[in-house]
């Protein structure tokens, strides 16, 4: 989909933006523990997120793979916020199941929502997953001038988001929050 958002909006935006990944997966930290990289722990979305953030010339500061606890969710968010990053993506536990407590850990800490990504994010996930769309609860949020952005899981979501919405609009946030090149 074209952005509708005029050129001049998106003009003097910061263009190497920092990163820091995360994935929460109980499952995958029992197997593979407290892995520093997406290969370590066979992540194929951690992978993903990964490589589109490189290619799109763009630097990953770090990755995490935490469970799906809301304590050790929200104090590494709190860790992250505090460090050198610009965007802070979590991918998993966005979902209905008790074990889904990404958004419980880590809303409290945004200052302000960004309620369209979501909205947005579901919108264009109709098409691949129908009605399903209304199970997911994707959000983003901005917390000390870093904007985060809380994800499913599965690697068509990744792609979606981040092809179609975070990398175009990371930039564009983060210059409304003062933070330019």
């Amino acid at each position: 989909m074209q952005s509708s958002t005029p050129l001049s909006h998106k003009q003097h935006i910061k263009g190497n933006l920092r990163f820091a990944l995360i994935t929460v997966s109980t499952s995958r930290f029992n197997k593979y523990g407290s892995a520093i990289s997406p290969q370590e722990s066979e992540d194929l979305s951690g992978d993903r997120m990964y490589n589109m953030v490189q290619e799109n010339g763009h630097e990953v500061v770090s990755y995490s793979l935490v469970p799906d606890d809301p304590a050790c969710i929200r104090d590494l968010i709190s860790r992250l916020i505090d460090e050198d990053v610009d965007v802070i993506v979590t991918s998993g536990g966005t979902g209905l199941s008790p074990d889904d407590v990404t958004i419980e850990a880590i809303s409290p800490l945004f200052h302000k929502e960004i309620q369209g990504f979501g909205e947005y994010f579901r919108y264009l996930s109709i098409g691949q997953i129908g009605s399903s769309v209304v199970l997911t609860r994707a959000c983003a949020g901005i917390a000390d001038n870093k904007v985060i952005f809380c994800i499913p899981g599965s690697p068509n979501a990744v792609d979606l988001a981040f092809s179609e919405v975070i990398l175009p609009e990371a930039g564009h946030i983060l210059k409304h929050l003062g933070k330019v090149a």
